[in-house]
């Protein structure tokens, strides 16, 4: 369950005036830290805290919309911090929490921690809204059915979403050849090769979610690590700022977006930019919605 007099000192967009009470917020930022099936690169239970921290430094105004997302309210939830070695767990903990908040009438944001925690949101979506389907944006096509001994891994993440509903991915560029050569229903993949060779492949990625409501899941292995070197694993020929801001600007005017993640962010000391990117991102992401 959700502490909703939580009152830390650090909350997402920190500064006079963009702060919010549960009771007022429409927004509900909900950081996860956990950090337990990482097959490369670890770090990621320290992502939410630098996403939230770097948000403090930035500005509420919009150049590009010209909106202030952080007026609808933002209120950000206590950290959920779990050690245990069963993904299983944290994710039944994300899909209560996150049920608690689509109960009450807010939009949800949770900030991750490794990718397997997404499954928990969709779960808790999935119960709330008829006719939903996910955006996946990763580097990876994470459709394993299962990796060292569970399926709950974070390389399992697609195949448990499409367990549930349909799926599109954009920005593949690393996979097995089990991944390469698996066919689900529903499931439509758009590969970093292809994308760089079609100019209308955001409206392909559209045409592809024929549900009304999406759930969106943004690993920032998507990028470049040119521009993104702080994930577990950073995979070359990845996409860029506006490619991806493009994207999640037309998927927020063509449907529905119920909720959304962003995840596996690493921290690296001496370089801040990509905590800062990904604070950005998401405040961008608030006002392509709100």
């Amino acid at each position: 369950m959700l502490n909703k007099n939580y009152n830390a000192d650090i909350k997402f967009c920190g500064m006079e005036g963009a702060l919010s009470t549960w009771a007022k917020a429409g927004i509900a930022v909900l950081p996860v830290s956990y950090d337990m099936t990482t097959s490369y690169k670890p770090g990621a239970s320290f992502g939410p805290q630098a996403i939230i921290d770097a948000s403090r430094y930035m500005e509420t105004y919009d150049e590009e919309t010209g909106k202030e997302a952080y007026k609808s309210g933002i209120y950000t939830c206590e950290e959920i911090k779990e050690t245990s070695p069963d993904p299983g767990k944290v994710i039944k903990i994300v899909e209560d929490a996150i049920g608690v908040i689509l109960r009450a009438r807010k939009f949800p944001v949770m900030l991750g921690g490794e990718h397997s925690i997404t499954l928990g949101a969709v779960r808790a979506c999935n119960k709330r809204f008829k006719d939903l389907s996910v955006l996946q944006l990763d580097a990876h096509r994470d459709l394993r059915d299962s990796f060292h001994g569970s399926k709950y891994n974070h390389a399992c993440i697609a195949s448990r979403v499409m367990d549930i509903t349909g799926l599109t991915q954009v920005g593949i560029r690393s996979l097995s050849k089990e991944e390469a050569l698996k066919r689900r229903k529903g499931l439509n993949t758009f590969f970093m090769k292809d994308m760089e060779e079609d100019d209308n492949w955001i409206e392909g990625v559209i045409d592809s979610i024929r549900a009304k409501n999406v759930y969106v899941t943004i690993d920032l292995d998507v990028f470049d690590p040119s521009i993104v070197p702080s994930v577990g694993t950073p995979e070359p020929g990845g996409m860029g700022w506006r490619e991806v801001l493009r994207l999640l600007r037309r998927i927020s005017e063509e449907r529905d977006v119920v909720g959304f993640d962003v995840v596996e962010l690493a921290p690296m000391q001496g370089n801040v930019a990509p905590d800062f990117l990904a604070a950005r991102l998401v405040y961008k992401f608030l006002n392509y919605i709100f």
